[in-house]
């Protein structure tokens, strides 16, 4: 099965995404499942998961109401949850009860402390995760990623992914310390990696080539089997679209074997997010 480990819907009028202004006139409009669906169908994308655009709990419930809504396409929701609040390990009980609810993003990548998620507040929250049945997505650059290794020390029993390859820089074309940094996070078992969010950090226009040694140390890093594609769908129109991001990726995977782009394009995706099989296939 072929999954979309990484995308998002939303409706302007629910005005709790602070970073989508007019000025991203690209992708400031409403995108939702209905724009998704034919784009996911052309590259034989048969799920996906919808991940958190907004730092709203309402933007969990919402995007789970969406995933039920959407005829068996999106299996899955990365929410969010202030992981520092008071109310978290309450808040976090509630909406696990959805079986839908996969994992929970808070968006690190925006906030001034680049070890918040090692504050004390955050901790138990953190420890509660995988009794909870949930996942950690790690949305982070760089200087967020010392910060992410103390975690996966502290907390060895969680399940995280680093969503778009920790956002190297690629436009730049440095690769240190984000190289380092990024195999310290793989020599954990638990962590994982999303193949996605390339063609946004690189310059417009950009080529193959340009991604290649990203996408490479990637692969190398972690291997066929805790990398997952995602598109970072409607994101992605800013980095050239969909389909060329797609048509990349399997450039960029052309040397694995069959069973290798298997995982990348689907299968490490399905088993880390536990994802619902299609309709009519087996168990096994």
């Amino acid at each position: 099965m072929r999954v979309d480990a990484h995308h998002h819907v939303w409706t302007l009028a629910r005005a709790d995404y602070g970073w989508l202004t007019p000025a991203l006139a690209p992708i400031y409009r409403d995108y939702t499942m209905a724009d998704m669906a034919p784009l996911a169908s052309r590259a034989g994308v048969g799920a996906t998961v919808l991940v958190q655009a907004a730092p709203t709990v309402a933007e969990t419930r919402f995007l789970l109401d969406v995933a039920r809504g959407s005829g068996g396409l999106a299996r899955g929701v990365v929410g969010w949850v202030d992981l520092a609040a008071p109310d978290a390990l309450a808040t976090l009980r509630d909406l696990a009860r959805d079986p839908l609810l996969k994992s929970i993003r808070p968006m690190l990548q925006d906030l001034a402390d680049p070890d918040w998620i090692l504050g004390d507040a955050v901790q138990p929250a953190l420890a509660a995760l995988p009794a909870l049945g949930l996942r950690f997505d790690a949305l982070v650059r760089p200087p967020q990623l010392p910060a992410l290794l103390t975690l996966l020390d502290r907390h060895p029993e969680l399940d995280v992914v680093v969503d778009h390859g920790g956002k190297p820089p690629i436009a730049t074309g440095a690769r240190d310390p984000w190289r380092a940094l990024i195999r310290g996070v793989a020599a954990h078992p638990r962590a994982h990696c999303k193949l996605s969010g390339l063609a946004t950090e690189a310059q417009p226009g950009w080529s193959d080539a340009d991604l290649q040694p990203y996408a490479e140390h990637l692969l190398d890093c972690f291997g066929p089997d805790r990398l997952m594609w995602g598109s970072d769908w409607p994101v992605v129109e800013l980095g050239g679209g969909y389909t060329r991001w797609r048509a990349a990726t399997l450039a960029l995977l052309a040397g694995l074997a069959p069973r290798e782009r298997d995982a990348v394009l689907g299968d490490t995706a399905r088993r880390f997010y536990a994802l619902a099989p299609e309709e009519g296939a087996g168990a096994g």
